[in-house]
């Protein structure tokens, strides 16, 4: 009883020691100084950390690599909260600015400590809510942030959390080859977008040592992003690629997994215009560019009307097509020229395909030239799916005339000796109810837009 009762008069004076210390001013000033101070030290070493380095940092920034691909930038802070920054993003006209830009960052205390930069710079450019690279984003941009929290630094590393999704960026080291490098990722951005006169589609093939796959691969420039789907109808594989670039080549984020193998690094190639990932025994991947569709498909029969049936027809309107996201650069680029040219506009690109294997090839315009006819014959390649429409004559719907200049351009794509490959396409557009299909060159990157008119 003694015991218990000695016990329990420990544990009172045990308790009122304790509500005395806590409701101690002294002692709260203390906790309260040592969270100041805490975020104070954060603050000054992540000053320390940014100033520390004589050639700056680099950061190669994934803001979502479930859909985007990578960007690098390159900062180095000066006294005075000033950053010169440069970067590989590329810009709505396509063009890659790598040049260096000074703005102003500062380090902001909240809960932790982060850095802000304040003024606009390349890094802003990811958080443009009105230049987004996919429809997904609309809105949205590129997802990127300009506030990032400072979460530590691990073996000369700085590393951050951003503040829109909490994933990690690490800032490594610069080097003056850095700098001096960045300017060399511009023809490997430049070699996988391509130009109005590449090849239109790109493959993705795989060998895993003994067999070899391919895969259509749909690659966003804007995004950096690409996902190879298989061509077998048997086989639901698809592979994601999220790239960021380098003088030598491109860099996947989200590896390529071949016979336990994981591929990340695809070198450039310029002699085959191919990038090539390759692993141990035979196991390797290659971006290639191809004219040929790497689907085919018999859509193309439409334009060969079986004798006594009725004529098909297929139409560019321009008020209505013009910015149809299916017309190729290279189609947009003759357009434009025969546009440029006099005061006479394309109105109309228009065939007519008859039952006795030919077409008319119909040019309308507005500014008062007269309508013009191309009559050709046509040869179905059944192998590669193609139709090959051949001259026959010019005439004006009454007359035979001479072959007119304005268009020779844009006719010579559409007389392609290898043909020409159709698609209905799955999509509407220009406000039209018509199906719409595609007359792509078997041996250029030239593809235009039409409406079914049956």
């Amino acid at each position: 009883m003694k015991v218990k009762y000695i016990y329990k008069c420990l544990m009172i004076a045990f308790a009122a020691l304790l509500l005395g210390s806590c409701s101690s001013p002294e002692v709260d000033a203390k906790f309260d100084q040592n969270a100041t101070d805490r975020l104070s030290g954060r603050q000054k070493e992540l000053n320390d950390l940014l100033l520390s380095s004589a050639d700056g940092w680099k950061a190669v920034y994934y803001t979502d690599s479930t859909q985007l691909g990578g960007w690098t930038h390159l900062f180095k802070f000066l006294p005075g909260g000033k950053v010169d920054m440069a970067s590989d993003f590329t810009g709505k006209d396509g063009e890659i600015d790598t040049k260096v830009y000074q703005s102003q960052y500062e380090m902001q205390v909240g809960s932790t400590v982060s850095l802000v930069f304040t003024t606009q710079n390349r890094i802003h450019l990811l958080s443009d809510a009105s230049n987004f690279p996919t429809g997904a984003l609309l809105a949205k941009g590129y997802l990127g942030v300009f506030q990032f929290y400072y979460y530590g630094e691990k073996n000369g590393d700085i590393i951050f959390r951003t503040n829109r999704n909490s994933h990690f960026l690490r800032f490594v080291k610069a080097t003056p080859k850095d700098w001096t490098d960045l300017s060399g990722n511009v023809p490997i951005i430049k070699a996988i977008t391509g130009d109005m006169n590449s090849p239109l589609f790109r493959l993705l093939e795989i060998n895993d040592g003994t067999t070899t796959k391919n895969y259509d691969f749909d690659y966003n420039t804007a995004a950096r992003f690409g996902t190879g789907y298989s061509l077998d109808p048997d086989v639901n594989t698809s592979y994601d690629l999220a790239f960021s670039f380098n003088p030598t080549g491109a860099y996947t984020k989200l590896p390529l997994e071949v016979k336990g193998q994981k591929l990340t690094d695809f070198v450039y190639d310029s002699t085959t215009n191919t990038f090539i990932a390759t692993g141990k025994d035979g196991v390797k991947a290659t971006i290639m560019y191809t004219n040929a569709p790497p689907r085919l498909t018999d859509d193309y029969k439409v334009t060969l009307p079986a004798a006594g049936a009725p004529s098909t027809a297929y139409g560019y309107i321009a008020a209505n097509l013009a910015s149809a996201p299916t017309n190729t650069p290279l189609c947009r680029f003759l357009l434009n020229e025969i546009n440029s040219a006099s005061a006479a506009k394309v109105n109309r690109v228009q065939f007519t395909f008859y039952n006795n294997r030919t077409v008319d090839v119909m040019y309308s315009f507005t500014g008062g030239k007269a309508t013009i006819y191309h009559r050709a014959t046509i040869t179905e390649d059944a192998v590669n799916k193609t139709v090959i429409l051949k001259h026959s004559f010019w005439h004006n719907g009454t007359a035979v005339i001479a072959a007119d200049a304005l268009v020779k351009n844009l006719d010579d794509k559409l007389m392609d000796p290898k043909g020409l490959y159709v698609t209905r396409e799955n999509f509407r557009f220009g406000g039209a109810s018509n199906a719409i299909y595609t007359f792509t060159g078997a041996s250029s990157s030239f593809r235009i837009t039409t409406y079914a008119f049956q």
